[in-house]
């Protein structure tokens, strides 16, 4: 499959994998100057290229970089950003610092991962009664903690 991008900054850069088996494509900081995240607070990165896939059912999914989360405590504040097959806009990746200290982020650094993933459409039907399971309607914990 193939995945069809523009630049859209001079400094944008390709998305790579960092080793032959990663499974994410990095994406790196597009900015003119260092952008500070002081703790608990949010920023916007811009990555400075705009993709297509070349199919209607891919989406693109931007998961944090674990070294990032697991270091400094820099990660997405919504899990996992979600870029549709038919936005055409220039990728954009929101960072916040759960960390203690002061994080910068400078241009070039690999700050959050691509993974172009298929995407399942389905049609939603009403009806009256869902088929039962062995869980039924147990929630949160239902299943336990232990083997």
């Amino acid at each position: 499959m193939k995945i069809d991008f523009i630049k859209l900054r001079e400094n944008a850069s390709v998305p790579a994998r960092a080793t032959p088996m990663s499974a994410g494509y990095d994406l790196c900081a597009a900015i003119d100057a260092p952008i500070v995240i002081p703790p608990g607070e949010r920023k916007m990165i811009p990555i400075g290229i705009a993709a297509a896939p070349e199919r209607c059912d891919i989406g693109l999914f931007v998961f944090p970089r674990s070294g990032l989360s697991v270091k400094y405590g820099i990660t997405l504040p919504n899990c996992v950003g979600v870029i549709d097959p038919d936005y055409r806009g220039e990728i954009m990746v929101p960072l916040i610092n759960y960390g203690s200290e002061t994080f910068t982020v400078e241009t070039g650094m690999r700050i959050a991962q691509l993974v172009a993933l298929p995407v399942l459409t389905q049609e939603w039907r009403l009806t009256e009664n869902l088929s039962s399971t062995e869980r039924g309607t147990g929630g949160f914990g239902s299943s336990g903690i232990n083997k």
